[in-house]
This record gives structure tokens, sequence and C-alpha cells, in this order.
């Protein structure tokens, strides 16, 4: 009753309701939380803030050498960029110098191959002439003696004969060494 009694010595159009000045309610709210700190122990809030300025201090601390970690990593692997840059560029001029001397080497070979079977050909063609020409001069030589064979063979007769051997004995007579 007595919460009812107090009630009643509030004028009407007073009490609690909505307060539309900024000025005023942040003044109380200000008020009341400064009583509030005050009452309950400074020391406490002195060291809660303590804490929680400590704990950011070290996050800060911990992402300055995160970020300086990720620097050097950085660095690192934009060097390591760079000379995998060089080291492609070096692969590819490489590359273009040995094809290029495999390409000369492979011409080079061929024009040799070349030169030793044209010269392998004109040695078979000399060969194959020099085969026919010993095989004509055979034939030619076989026909010429079948020839004379025959001459002789007809034209022998005991006269002939006797006329050879008297030539030969005075060719033979009339011979001086010298």
């Amino acid at each position: 009753m007595t919460f009812l009694t107090l009630f009643a010595h509030i004028p009407s159009g007073e009490g609690f309701g909505f307060n539309g000045n900024i000025l005023e309610t942040n003044l109380i709210n200000l008020s009341v939380v400064i009583a509030v700190v005050v009452s309950f122990g400074g020391d406490a809030l002195r060291s809660l803030l303590d804490n929680r300025k400590q704990t950011i201090l070290n996050n800060l601390q911990e992402a300055d050498q995160k970020a300086k970690e990720a620097e050097e990593k950085l660095i690192q692997a934009r060097a390591q960029l760079e000379l995998a840059k060089k080291k492609a560029v070096e692969i590819r001029e490489q590359g273009i110098l040995n094809a290029e001397q495999e390409k000369k080497q492979s011409i080079r070979q061929t024009k040799e191959d070349l030169s030793r079977l044209e010269e392998v050909k004109q040695e078979t063609i000399r060969f194959q002439q020099q085969k026919a020409i010993s095989q004509v001069s055979q034939q030619v030589v076989s026909l010429a003696l079948n020839q004379v064979r025959e001459k002789l063979n007809s034209r022998l007769d005991p006269t002939f004969h006797s006329s050879v051997n008297n030539f030969n004995i005075v060719l033979f007579t009339n011979y001086k060494p010298r």
C-alpha cells in the first residue's frame, strides 16, 4: 500500500513517461553510471580496463608481427617469382639455341649423307662401266681369237706352216741382245 500512497502524492500529469530532452536524459544516465562506478569500486574497473587495454595491445603486436611476417614472405615470394621468370627466360633461350644447333647439325649431316651417297653412286656407276667394258672386251677378244683360229685353221697347210717357221728362225738368228 505504501507504493500506492506514493503514487497518490504525485500530481496528475507528472510521473513516469517519455522524456524527449536528450541532454537531460544523457546527463541523468551519465550520473547514474558514474555513481555506480564510484560506489562499486574504481579499482575493479581500472583493472578491467587495464586488462582490456593489455589484450588490445597484445592483439595489435601480434597483428603487427603477422603483418611483418606476411610482408617478408611476400618479398621472398616476389624474389622467387623473379628468379623463376629469369630461369624460364634462360631455359627458353637455351631451348631456342639448342634447336638452332640441332637444325644446323641435321642440315650438315644430311649434306654429308647426300655427298656420300653421290660418291657411292658414282663408284657404282664406274664399277658397272668397268664390268661392262671388261665383259665386252672379253667377248671381243674371244670373238677375235675365234676368228683367228678359224682363219688359221682354214689357211694352215704345210707350205704356210713351213714359211712361218722359216721366218721365225730368221728372226731368232738375227736377234742380238743389246
